[in-house]
């Protein structure tokens, strides 16, 4: 195999790689459009894992209240 063929087989590998990716981004662009996350708060497992570190962290703190910001 020649280099300059070699340099052409990669090349057009990162191309199509690259082309692929932007397909992909484009369809996952499209389904968050059309499907979009429900925003509903902190869940019960959030809660109960920033209680438990700031327990681990802080010996004897109890946690009572957690706002997101956003």
């Amino acid at each position: 195999m020649n280099p300059p063929d070699l340099l052409v087989i990669c090349a057009s590998a990162l191309i199509a790689v690259f082309f692929l990716l932007t397909l992909l981004a484009v369809v996952m662009r499209l389904l968050m459009a059309v499907y979009p996350a429900k925003v509903e708060g902190i869940e019960p497992a959030t809660l109960a894992a920033v209680a438990a570190a700031a327990a681990f962290a802080f010996p004897g703190t109890r946690v009572t209240n957690v706002e997101e910001i956003r």
